[in-house]
C-alpha cells in the first residue's frame, strides 16, 4: 500500500458509486484513514501487492468535503464469497418489550367479528380465559351476546402495535369453533392462523361434503397425518378450514386443502411432505434439489367423454347467401297451373282430395279385415309310444342281481359258506 503518514483505520474491497446520472457500481479497494478514504482499483492494488513500486493515481476523498455518503454493499476480503449466509441453530429473534415502544400508540385501533349462536355458550364460558390472555398485551375485548359480535381494541397502556393484529386473529379463530387452549397460541411470536374459504370451490352440495370428508379421513386420520408433518393444528368446520400454526406450514395446508377441493386425493400430497421431510434431515441434500426424489403424480381421467346423442356437423362456410326457394306461384308456373281457369283448378283439385281419400278409405278397410282372418294352426304330431321288446330274455342273469341285491341290502343274514367236501381213498 502507498505510504501515507496518517493513520489506518480499515482495508477492504466495497462498491462506489458517484451521484451522477446513469452512474454504474464500481468495485474499490478502499483505505479508511481518520481524515480521508483512498481508492484504488482493484489492478492498482493487486500491482502493489505483487510488484510494488508505484500503483499510479489514487483517488483521495477527504471527509470535509463531502456531502452525504450512502452505504448499499459492503464486500469483506476476509468472508467466503461462494458460502451462502446462513442463521445460526438455536438463534431467536428478541421479543418485543415496552422498553422498545415506551410512549405507546397514538390511534386506538379495533376490530370486530360476528360469531354464529352455537358459539355463544362457549364463548360466555370461555371469556374471562380470553380477557386475561389479552390483558398482558393491554387489548381490551368486548362480547356482546345481543349483536352477536366481539370487538377488541387497543388502550392507552399498549405498546407493541402488532398486538391487535394478534387480537383479531383470536378472536376470528374462536368464532369459527377453534377451542381457546389453541387459538390463545397465535398471541405467541412465530405462530399464525389461516382460515381458508372453500364453500364456494364446488357447486354441487354433494360433492362438495364428499371431498370435505376426503379431507377430514376415516376417523379423522388424515387431518391428524397433516397435522403430525405440518406442525400445524387445522379445524374443519363449514365452510371454511382455520389452519395454526408456523408460516412454512400454513403454506402446505393452504395447498393440501385447495387441491382436495379440487378433486385431487390428500394422500398424494401427504406422500410427498413425508419425502420432503426425511430429505431435510440430511444436511447435504439442504442446499440441492429435490425434484429427483419426489413423486411425480398424473390426474388421469378413465372416463370417456359423453358424446351428444344428435351430432351437428358444420356446413361449409360460403360468402353467398343460400338459394331463395321457390314460391307457390312460380311453382304453378313451371307446372302450366297458372294459367288455367277456376273452375279447372277446383275441379283438379277435388279430384286429388277423392284419390288421397280413396287411398286412406283402403287402408283403414285392410285394417279391419286382419281381425276376421283365422291365425295359421300348427300340424298335430302323432304321438306313438312303442316299447322296445327283446327276443331273449336271460332268466339267470336276473337271478343273480336279485341275489346280490339281497346280500347287500342293510340288515341281511350273512351268507353261510358252502361245506368243503374232502375225498380220501374214494371216501368221503
Amino acid at each position: 500500500m502507498p505510504e501515507h503518514r496518517v493513520k489506518l483505520l480499515k482495508e477492504g474491497l466495497l462498491e462506489k458509486r458517484s451521484d451522477g446520472l446513469l452512474q454504474l457500481w464500481k468495485k474499490k479497494h478502499c483505505v479508511l484513514t481518520e481524515d480521508r478514504v483512498l481508492l484504488l482499483s482493484p489492478k492498482q492494488h493487486d500491482r502493489y501487492q505483487h510488484h510494488g513500486g508505484n500503483t499510479g493515481k489514487i483517488k483521495e476523498l477527504h471527509f470535509a468535503n463531502m456531502k452525504t455518503v450512502d452505504c448499499d454493499i459492503v464486500l469483506c476480503t476476509s468472508a467466503d464469497e461462494s458460502s451462502p449466509l446462513t442463521v445460526p441453530d438455536g438463534w431467536k429473534e428478541s421479543a418485543f418489550t415496552k422498553g422498545d415502544n415506551p410512549r405507546g400508540l397514538l390511534e386506538e385501533s379495533s376490530f370486530a367479528t360476528l360469531f354464529p349462536k352455537y358459539r355463544e355458550a362457549y364463548l360466555k364460558d370461555c371469556w374471562p380465559l380470553v380477557q386475561k390472555a389479552l390483558g398482558g398485551a393491554h387489548i381490551k375485548a368486548t362480547l356482546d351476546i345481543i349483536e352477536g359480535s366481539i370487538t377488541v381494541c387497543t388502550t392507552k397502556k399498549t405498546f407493541d402495535p402488532y398486538a391487535i393484529v394478534r387480537a383479531r386473529d383470536l378472536i376470528k379463530l374462536l368464532a369459527r369453533s377453534v377451542p381457546f387452549e389453541q387459538a390463545v397460541r397465535i398471541l405467541e411470536d412465530g405462530v399464525a392462523c389461516d382460515i381458508i374459504k372453500i364453500g364456494t370451490m364446488v357447486r354441487n352440495r354433494e360433492r362438495f361434503l364428499k371431498r370435505r370428508q376426503r379431507l377430514i379421513g376415516p376417523k379423522g386420520s388424515t387431518l391428524k397425518a397433516l397435522e403430525l408433518l405440518t406442525n400445524c393444528y387445522v379445524m374443519v368446520q363449514g365452510n371454511t378450514v382455520s389452519a395454526l400454526g408456523p408460516y412454512s406450514g400454513l403454506k402446505e395446508v393452504r395447498k393440501v386443502v385447495l387441491d382436495t377441493m379440487k378433486n385431487i386425493h390428500p394422500i398424494y400430497n401427504i406422500k410427498t411432505l413425508m419425502i420432503k421431510r426425511e430429505l431435510s434431515k440430511d444436511p447435504e441434500l439442504r442446499l440441492q434439489s429435490w425434484e429427483r426424489f419426489l413423486p411425480n403424480f398424473k390426474h388421469q381421467n378413465l372416463r370417456k367423454r359423453k358424446e351428444p346423442k344428435k351430432k351437428t356437423v358444420k356446413k361449409e362456410y360460403t360468402p353467398f347467401p343460400p338459394q331463395q326457394p321457390d314460391s307457390q306461384v312460380d311453382k304453378e308456373l313451371a307446372t302450366g297451373e297458372f294459367f288455367l281457369r277456376e273452375s279447372v283448378k277446383k275441379r283438379k283439385n277435388m279430384e286429388e282430395i277423392k284419390k288421397k281419400q280413396a287411398v286412406a278409405l283402403a287402408k283403414k278397410q285392410e285394417e279391419r279385415n286382419k281381425a276376421f282372418i283365422p291365425p295359421k294352426e300348427k300340424p298335430i304330431k302323432e304321438m306313438t309310444n312303442k316299447v322296445p321288446c327283446e327276443s331273449k330274455i336271460d332268466i339267470d342273469v336276473i337271478k343273480a342281481k336279485v341275489k346280490k341285491a339281497k346280500t347287500n341290502k342293510l340288515g341281511a343274514p350273512p351268507e353261510k359258506p358252502n361245506p368243503k367236501i374232502i375225498y380220501t381213498n374214494g371216501k368221503k
